[in-house]
């Protein structure tokens, strides 16, 4: 386990590692490639030229030149969620993009190991949600400094690690409104192992929809793919849609797809066809 995912895991009680939401990716920018700290055994390459990430475990971006002003944030004015009895607060891009460039959070990847590998925010730290997880902290890390999560369906998963953390005395807690995909399509700082077009290519879009006895209304239902995460809440009708934006499956990939109900197992493609029960 590298030091990002092992620093976020500890403290976080789970049933599960089950998290997160595809990512997209940028241009290659030929910059050299830098190894990953720690024991993942991956190769980076950032999508930018940028300052060197010197503390890698600690979640906060490097510093950059001539970071831009500091974005005018009422906490209180923006739109929140209701996540596990937390309230969830969604971060316009925008601000998150700025204080992302003044070092000025900590930032938390919510997805799986496999689409924090492909790419994700740079200098951001892997702390899956975690299905079943009422709770968990990151230790090490004050409970008073600000922190931002992301996914990129937009923000299910980011905002299920953030209740986690508020639960666990994190404060200052926001997720990016409008997730990592528009992070990649602005071409914000990213590094991974998966950057351009042919990437993209290796990227397909499923829609899996379900249904559940409405008592469930409020949790979540969630797919997976090998390391690759997705999830959604269930309506109070008890219908669920879960958008899949995975790499590297097609029609005959196993996929797994939970509730607080019921597990099921068969390949992607009848998934799809079908209504989930």
């Amino acid at each position: 386990m590298n030091r990002r995912e092992y620093l976020a895991a500890l403290g976080a009680a789970s049933t599960a590692a089950v998290a997160g939401c595809s990512s997209g990716g940028g241009d290659e920018s030929g910059v050299a490639p830098f190894e990953h700290p720690g024991t993942l055994e991956e190769t980076f390459v950032a999508n930018g030229d940028y300052p060197d990430d010197t503390d890698p475990a600690d979640g906060y971006p490097p510093e950059f030149p001539d970071p831009p002003a500091a974005p005018d944030v009422d906490p209180d004015a923006l739109e929140t969620l209701s996540v596990n009895g937390e309230t969830v607060r969604l971060l316009p891009i925008d601000a998150a993009h700025a204080w992302f460039r003044r070092a000025a959070a900590r930032f938390v990847d919510a997805r799986g190991l496999d689409q924090y590998t492909r790419s994700h925010l740079y200098g951001s730290v892997l702390s899956p949600a975690q299905q079943g997880s009422t709770g968990g902290g990151i230790d090490g890390w004050p409970t008073d400094e600000r922190i931002v999560a992301y996914c990129g369906c937009p923000h299910h998963l980011s905002s299920v690690r953030a209740a986690g953390l508020r639960k666990a005395g994190f404060e200052n807690v926001y997720v990016i409104d409008e997730g990592f995909r528009e992070w990649s399509d602005r071409n914000y700082p990213m590094a991974g192992t998966a950057f351009g077009d042919g990437d993209a290519a290796a990227v397909s879009e499923w829609r899996l929809d379900g249904e559940i006895d409405p008592e469930y209304a409020g949790e979540y239902a969630w797919a997976s793919a090998g390391r690759q995460y997705e999830a959604a809440p269930i309506g109070d009708d008890g219908g669920f849609s879960i958008h899949l934006r995975f790499a590297g499956v097609d029609a005959e990939t196993p996929v797994r797809v939970s509730t607080p109900a019921f597990t099921r197992s068969r390949p992607l493609g009848e998934f799809a066809e079908g209504t989930i029960r």
